[in-house]
């Protein structure tokens, strides 16, 4: 039983460590949102020397992260398990020279990263009534959350680093109950209002200023297979979602073909497989109500319909 290899991993090449990608993840966190997460009481004038030191810690544990899982993939494909200088990683490089040039161009994006999270913290405070400061959606908000663990998941899945966009994806999924593959493309000013069962799917595009609520899924309609059963992977199997969209709780778009236009909004409930064109609202038909009498005492369901 413990020798099962499908459940055992031993010897090298090692895995990347869940608790060290948490501890960047945190590190990250604490770059985008000074103030909020970390040291408190910053000022204007120490805030630049306390976020180089972050930024300096984020590249040091991104390259060392980065360099495990090149490491392990490497190993898996046949190559170096230890990922010295002079053996060719991806692109021909060292799985060392790899790491160290996906550390720096993470670094890189995090001007833009910051960006990008300032309009989505942006959007969930105009988006939600019940907001009263924009501190508290950084705060308190799973969607918010589960937005920037995407992002960052995002830029090292576009450099093609294996596993550890996923682990930052899943250990999101786990706080927040949304779902969101590091592969879905995802504009400017997102929101997900609630949270929870939330699921977007890899090859997803999702345009600027689109709002989803609770139980919103954007699948696959079906999964092609190959002659020999396998499910074929690289193919565009979830939806295209346009500008300023809102998509209510509950809704179901599935398909690689399926295109929702801008400014639509997709009711609650409804399940869509085919497009919509722009600037059309997609509901379910009214559902008939029936409300009946409850007499105490009365067996439920011998009172007259009203």
């Amino acid at each position: 039983m413990l020798g099962d290899p499908r459940t055992c991993h031993l010897g090298e090449p090692l895995l990347p460590s869940r608790e060290a990608v948490g501890e960047l993840v945190e590190l990250i966190r604490r770059v985008m949102f000074p103030g909020f997460f970390g040291q408190r009481g910053l000022s204007q004038s120490g805030l630049g020397s306390h976020v180089a030191g972050l930024v300096s810690r984020v590249r040091e544990h991104a390259e060392a992260e980065a360099r495990a899982a090149l490491r392990y993939m490497e190993g898996l494909r046949g190559g170096t398990s230890k990922g010295s200088r002079g053996k060719p990683g991806s692109g021909g490089a060292s799985v060392d020279d790899r790491a160290c040039e996906v550390a720096s161009a993470f670094v890189e994006r995090l001007p833009e990263l910051r960006r990008l999270l300032s309009l989505d913290v942006q959007a969930a405070y105009d988006g939600d009534p019940a907001a009263i400061h924009p501190d508290e959606t950084i705060i308190c908000y799973p969607g918010v959350d589960a937005v920037f663990a995407h992002r960052v998941a995002h830029e090292f899945y576009l450099m093609e680093v294996p596993l550890l966009p996923r682990i930052i994806q899943e250990m999101a999924h786990s706080r927040t109950g949304i779902d969101i593959h590091p592969g879905a493309t995802i504009g400017e000013s997102f929101f997900i209002d609630h949270g929870g069962a939330v699921v977007i799917g890899e090859t997803t595009v999702i345009g600027s200023h689109v709002r989803l609520y609770q139980g919103v899924t954007l699948g696959a309609k079906s999964l092609e297979k190959d002659a020999h059963g396998r499910v074929v992977k690289g193919t565009k199997r979830h939806p295209t979602i346009g500008d300023r969209v809102t998509i209510y709780a509950g809704a179901v778009i599935l398909g690689g073909d399926t295109v929702i236009g801008d400014d639509c909004v997709i009711g609650g409930g409804v399940f869509v497989t085919r497009s919509v064109p722009a600037g059309h609202v997609a509901r379910q038909r009214e559902p008939e109500l029936v409300v009946r009498a409850h007499a105490t005492g009365k067996r439920r369901g011998s009172s007259p319909e009203i």
